[in-house]
């Protein structure tokens, strides 16, 4: 038994045709008339030219994407590509890890499960024969090319369909999970107390207990696994505390760990397996079962499909949640750039197209007040001079009025029974978007628009909701869309949404971004729609005194170790305002600089979350030059693996980033109110190298050094509150 990824087939349908122009060629020989000899020639001769011109595109593509492959073949399915290798037993579907093997370090984990890696309590054991393709996935302006292996299986009327995403030379590989048919029973159930299970005599019957759906499991061998989860959050109107680590160790029981992320490494040898769940944030994810992972001697399982089982239909593939397992070796610094390798497969990150530092007109409190031509055009002004690429009009611009309106009236209800919510208002912008367009490509700005899809009955009208951003794609130009006000109670609500984001990313060729906002309400969080855009992360105001630079920089620095930081758009604020509200608190943005503010940004995508026609004229004078500074190294500033460097900030710390390339990056250094004119902070350098480092932006000096014990630099600034950019090589 055997079933080839499509791109080796692709030779057998070329003999195949060959084949059959050869009997045409004979068929030709034989015929009377020369004129039709000459016309079926001329005709076999175009046939054989284009089967073998697409032949050649086709072996190209094999040689791009050659490390990777599925094969299905004495009733084992091989998973691969040149970092990693997953070997199933075939099982007519319902697979089960054999082996899993991380090439790079050589390790290979002989898996000790018997039972498939999916389960759905409930449904009967036995199957039907299953469904094994796979195809060659072409590149876009968003994915790189890379194949998927699609496997279905039934187990009694429930129908499974796993497409796995393989891509060249990534350390982890990735699956999406469909569901469809009818359930037996019900999959997620009330979860049992440890008091209430019998002792350690009566293991197997306490491991017989089903609490919800498991999506991937590894029966990995050996008991000492030490066991890290991180669990993230975000909602980040009533959150400020955006991640939470935990450290435990395997045991015989089942343990059950919240978050998106695990991390399980064996202590013999320093290697492991990451699991991500590609799920929004586990205190709002849908048909939650209470934790997303269980852990014992025997097995590591995700568990949680993201719909109930009366959410499945009979005709209809339904989305659940995925994941990706990946393998790493020995030390912080590997797995953590195993799990940014497979990140950086989700969308490729494109510099003009991606890399922004944008104005939005919200900051300030200021809501739809203000907004309309002569303002625009004036925050025009005022942001080129501070050296702004794009500028975003938030709510106030459509014609409709919404809930968040400074004036009377507004409402997000029944949208679409008003034709022209979403055109610009024709009151506020009587020659509509055109002197704004001209406006900002004279001055190299690129105009954004804030847009909240109808959530009415699970996001029905969301094709309408398309047509609409679309609408202002085509006539404007627009490629920037802040989405807001996202609810995402239901499955049927999340397949809507997404189906709105999909239909104008196709109808665009991926030259939309989406600035997702994750402040309020059920949505996709940090792992979940990540294709489609970066991730609005916070909303904070000096009018409500919620805005600290280092809680900003704290948040920033805490996800970036899990989630690429320049995913995410990150704020700073306009100092000056409302000064008086903090008083004498020593961590006031008052007590910062303007461009201290901005630094904090840096490793990020820059959020001017103020007006510019508000800000002093030191504004301009400290921050001009220090932005259009930064924007000319930014791409190549987010081109490396960013992580965090140094202590959590604290308002008291030496802390920071690094931009990890190869023999080269960027460190970004921090002092903060501290009596340390000088650190060593530790950095994911190597020690003994030479390292020299050149200063860019900030109160660095240049000096050369080698980095010391676990990857200490000694930095120096002479201020408190003072920061440095810089760009580093390596000499080894």
């Amino acid at each position: 038994m055997k079933h080839p990824c499509l791109c080796i087939n692709t030779n057998r349908h070329y003999n195949q045709i060959t084949s059959v122009l050869s009997e045409t060629l004979k068929i030709i020989c034989l015929m009377k008339k020369c004129y039709y000899k000459f016309l079926l020639l001329f005709v076999l001769i175009v046939i054989a030219q284009s089967v073998i011109g697409s032949n050649k595109v086709a072996d190209k593509r094999l040689q791009r994407v050659n490390n990777c492959s599925a094969m299905l073949e004495n009733d084992l399915l091989v998973i691969q590509n040149s970092r990693i290798s997953r070997t199933y037993e075939w099982n007519k579907g319902n697979l089960i890890t054999k082996t899993l093997i991380d090439k790079q370090t050589k390790q290979v984990w002989n898996c000790t499960g018997k039972s498939p890696d999916i389960n759905f309590p409930g449904q009967p054991k036995v199957i039907n024969n299953g469904t094994f393709y796979s195809k060659i996935i072409e590149a876009t302006a968003v994915k790189p090319e890379h194949i998927e292996a699609t496997v279905i299986c039934k187990l009694g009327e429930l129908e499974i369909k796993r497409i796995f995403r393989i891509y060249p030379n990534c350390p982890a590989i990735a699956c999406d999970i469909y569901l469809r048919g009818k359930a037996e029973s019900d999959w997620t159930r009330k979860a049992v107390n440890l008091g209430d299970l019998k002792n350690i005599e009566n293991q197997n019957e306490n491991s017989d207990i089903k609490l919800a759906p498991v999506i991937e499991k590894l029966g990995l061998p050996g008991k000492h696994w030490m066991i890290k989860t991180v669990e993230f959050h975000d909602v980040t109107d009533r959150n400020n505390n955006l991640v939470y680590e935990r450290k435990s160790l395997v045991y015989s029981g089942d343990e059950a760990y919240k978050g998106n992320l695990m991390f399980a490494t064996n202590q013999v040898n320093d290697k492991g397996v990451f699991i991500l769940k590609e799920a929004p944030t586990s205190d709002v994810q849908l048909a939650y079962p209470g934790s997303d992972f269980l852990a014992n001697f025997n097995s590591i399982r995700m568990i949680g499909a993201g719909m109930y089982n009366l959410d499945l239909d009979s005709n209809v593939w339904k989305k659940g949640y995925g994941f990706v397992t990946g393998v790493y070796g020995a030390g912080e610094i590997s797995k953590l750039i195993a799990l940014r390798e497979y990140q950086e497969q989700v969308r490729i990150h494109m510099d003009e197209r991606d890399d922004m530092i944008l104005m939005n007109t919200w900051g300030d409190r200021s809501q739809d007040k203000k907004v309309n031509e002569a303002f625009c055009l004036a925050e025009l002004e005022a942001g080129y001079r501070l050296g702004i690429t794009h500028f975003q009009l938030d709510d106030g611009w459509q014609t409709g009025k919404s809930a968040n309106s400074a004036f009377e009236g507004g409402s997000f209800k029944n949208i679409w029974r008003n034709p022209n919510y979403w055109k610009p208002n024709s009151e506020k912008f009587p020659r509509g978007f055109g002197p704004l367009i001209k406006k900002g490509k004279k001055l190299g700005i690129k105009i954004c628009l804030w847009f909240n899809p109808d959530s009415e009955n699970g996001y029905e009208n969301w094709e309408k909701d398309a047509d609409a951003l679309l609408l202002m794609y085509h006539k404007f130009g627009i490629l920037t869309f802040k989405i807001d006000g996202v609810k995402l109670p239901t499955k049927k609500a999340e397949i809507n949404f997404r189906k709105m984001l999909d239909k104008v990313v196709t109808m665009t060729k991926g030259k939309v971004v989406f600035n997702l906002d994750v402040t309020a309400g059920r949505r996709g969080g940090y792992n979940y729609f990540n294709e489609y855009g970066n991730i609005f992360l916070e909303n904070r105001y000096t009018d409500f005194k919620n805005y600290y630079p280092f809680w900003t920089l704290r948040n920033l620095w805490q996800l970036s170790q899990y989630i690429p930081a320049q995913n995410l758009q990150i704020e700073f604020l306009n100092k000056w305002r409302n000064r008086d509200k903090y008083g004498d608190d020593i961590f006031s943005p008052g007590n910062y600089s303007f461009d201290y503010l901005f630094a904090i940004t840096m490793a990020a995508q820059p959020l001017a979350w103020f007006e510019a026609t508000g800000l002093p004229e030191e504004a301009f004078s400290v921050g001009a030059p220090v932005i259009k500074r930064y924007h000319k190294i930014q791409h190549d500033f987010h081109s490396g693996r960013i992580l965090p460097i140094g202590d959590e900030p604290s308002g008291r710390s030496w802390t920071g980033f690094q931009s990890i390339q190869d023999k080269k990056g960027y460190f970004l250094v921090f002092r903060e109110a501290n009596n340390q004119s000088r650190a060593f902070i530790k950095t994911w350098l190597n020690e003994g190298v030479s390292v020299k480092c050149t200063p860019l932006i900030g109160n660095g000096k240049e000096f050369s050094t080698t980095v010391g014990l676990n990857g200490t630099v000694s930095f120096e600034l002479p201020e408190q509150n003072q920061y440095a950019l810089f760009s580093y090589t390596l000499k080894f």
